[in-house]
């Protein structure tokens, strides 16, 4: 199972979020805004991990990040099988949430 740390007022997180929905088996979103739980877990892993270290000198957060079961981290949704917000193949968010079929 993937791991995805996200929280739903970061579009990218969103995006990504809707393409798991229903896929449980697969995939693990773990809201981070939800509770101090789950924001202590993401920032101990983008403490220690240097995969963030790009994002942390250019002032991103660093989410949605990916946690493989071989314990793999990225922050490409590409990796776990997803179409990054933003990309030729993907729809606006508001397309997603108003049903557009393939979003």
């Amino acid at each position: 199972m993937i791991k995805i740390y996200g929280m739903p007022t970061c579009p990218y997180c969103d995006y990504v979020h809707e393409q798991v929905k229903g896929r449980e088996d697969e995939f693990e979103y773990i809201n981070i805004g939800e509770h101090i739980r789950n924001l202590s877990a993401f920032m101990h892993l983008r403490d220690t991990n240097p995969v963030f270290d790009r994002l942390k000198a250019e002032g991103d957060v660093g989410v949605p990040a990916f946690v493989f079961e071989d314990g793999r981290v990225s922050v490409d949704p590409a990796d776990a099988g997803l179409i990054e917000y933003g990309s030729p193949a993907a729809c606006s968010i508001e397309d997603h949430k108003s049903g557009r079929k393939g979003c």
